[in-house]
């Protein structure tokens, strides 16, 4: 039984053009300082379980009214129920979003392979070099580029996309990113929000300015087909 530790019902925004509900998956393998769910990485047992049949019982009745669901976390992929969890909103007749940091690409791949994905969203921490420095943990830089490669060809719908930080973010680590990815569908820079962070020292992280992220943006707007700032 999968583990679920929120549940928004209606959202707007998690799925690009659609009406979606979001499911909210504990543990991560990275501790991000700046990740706004402390609670899903730290605490998640302390969170309430929500059922795998309410969940799909909801669904079933607004069926028409919601066009998919967004699974994010925590990192859903650490997750080896997440495949039959995916299958069963499937076969409801949903479209499914992925929000992965892209460490597992052996789960993502399965996903792709067996059709149970309409939409992936990979985060990208940082450049290369500086990843493990970032999400303090040590990563294998070789997972991430798999999983770059894994998208830009999975043939279904997907974005890459950064939450741009000061501290790690100047304009030249942007472009280490970019020539990453370059030639990606959809890339997108978000705002840091300095409220709920994992490291509570980050609450008082100065931010970028939406006129400095959209000066950004247009330095790199060459690299993709589409790249935006979300505020």
């Amino acid at each position: 039984m999968l583990k679920i530790k929120g549940f928004q019902k209606t959202s707007l925004i998690d799925y690009p053009g659609k009406i979606c509900s979001v499911l909210f998956l504990p543990g991560c393998n990275y501790r991000c300082p700046f990740c706004q769910n402390p609670d899903l990485i730290e605490n998640p047992d302390k969170l309430p379980d929500i059922e795998e049949g309410y969940i799909l019982s909801f669904l079933k009745k607004r069926k028409g009214l919601v066009d998919g669901v967004c699974i994010t976390g925590g990192e859903p992929t650490i997750h080896k129920e997440l495949p039959s969890f995916i299958k069963k909103i499937k076969d409801l007749g949903f479209l499914v979003k992925l929000d992965t940091n892209g460490s597992n690409p052996e789960m993502i791949e399965c996903l792709i392979k067996d059709n149970l994905l309409d939409y992936i969203a990979m985060d990208i921490k940082a450049p290369l070099e500086k990843y493990s420095e970032v999400v303090k943990v040590n990563v294998d830089i070789e997972k991430i580029k798999r999983s770059i490669s894994l998208l830009m060809n999975s043939g279904i719908e997907y974005e890459f996309r950064t939450t741009v930080i000061p501290k790690f973010h100047k304009k030249e680590d942007l472009l280490k990113i970019a020539e990453t990815i370059k030639g990606a569908k959809r890339y997108y820079l978000q705002q840091f929000r300095p409220l709920i962070t994992l490291d509570k020292s980050f609450e008082k992280e100065p931010t970028y300015t939406e006129q400095e992220l959209n000066s950004f943006a247009n330095a790199l707007k060459h690299y993709f087909e589409e790249i935006n700032v979300r505020t």
